[in-house]
């Protein structure tokens, strides 16, 4: 491991004495850490002996994303880094932070292990997305809602060359297996193991007693429609891109390797399943 970048979300006191942790064992281990302006301001950060710090924007050619958030946080180092072989590995500064590495209190020891490379790698899918006004891509989730004050929308989707119905709801949310246990599974839908080659459909607040979840194959396609009167907005992974008008519509398709999330050996998906939800029930 020879140069790290670093990203923080938006209350660095929080993450503060993480940080300096960090900077401690990398001097240490003689890695170089970047961060980019807005972190560099963040943390009133200067060049430390033995620790590069960049007042500069975050390249392509690091080795690792360490990143010291919440899930939002640690998406947004996913698509930073989408498509490269950089993996991130998150320690979680957040409420669930399902995608996370390690917690607060791991610190010493998962930095230790960040530094050395002493991790696995778990490849993350994505969904691809053709809209009206251009491509996007999702690591968690694509999720099209009525705008508030608005009638209730009515979404009609298909999946390959067959339309499969339309819905009045709120809204509809596209999931990826890491995206499931998020709005997806808020909306009553299946979580999908990590792993699962596949993403799922859910509506928000359907008016509809029939209107059910349903898991679409890595190969089709999904069509979504806006056959309302209204505009809705869509958001990819919580993030707001736009609109989507009555009578347009887009495309969704599965890919299969986008981004890579460290995590350390015996982190199973169904460990972070109990830990994670199993503690926010007690």
């Amino acid at each position: 491991m020879r140069t790290v970048t670093v990203l923080t979300h938006h209350r660095p006191g929080q993450t503060a004495e993480a940080v300096a942790a960090l900077r401690a064992v990398a001097e240490r281990v003689g890695v170089t850490l970047r961060f980019d302006p807005e972190e560099t301001g963040k943390h009133e950060l200067v060049t430390a002996d033995g620790c590069v710090v960049c007042n500069a924007p975050v390249s392509d050619d690091v080795d690792l994303c360490i990143v010291l958030g919440g899930d939002g946080t640690i998406l947004r180092g996913l698509r930073r880094y989408a498509g490269t072989s950089v993996p991130v590995f998150a320690v979680n500064f957040g409420e669930v932070g399902f995608l996370a590495t390690v917690d607060p209190e791991e610190t010493g020891d998962g930095f230790e292990r960040a530094l050395a490379g002493d991790f696995e790698v778990l490849t993350l899918p994505a969904i691809a997305l053709e809209l009206p006004y251009g491509q996007q891509a999702a690591i968690n989730d694509v999720s099209i809602n009525r705008k508030v004050g608005n009638r209730v929308a009515t979404i009609a989707y298909g999946v390959g060359d067959q339309e499969v119905g339309a819905v009045r709801c709120d809204g509809l949310v596209v999931a990826t297996p890491a995206g499931s246990t998020g709005y997806n599974l808020a909306n009553g839908g299946p979580v999908l193991a990590w792993g699962v080659e596949g993403y799922v459909v859910s509506f928000i607040a359907p008016h509809s007693l029939t209107a059910r979840a349903l898991v679409v194959a890595p190969d089709d396609e999904l069509q979504v429609y806006n056959r309302g009167r209204d505009p809705v907005d869509i958001a990819v992974d919580g993030r707001p891109i736009g609109e989507l008008a009555p009578g347009d519509a887009f495309s969704s398709r599965f890919v299969r390797e986008a981004a890579g999330l460290a995590q350390v050996p015996g982190s199973s998906f169904y460990r972070r399943i109990s830990e994670k939800f199993g503690r926010l029930a007690r």
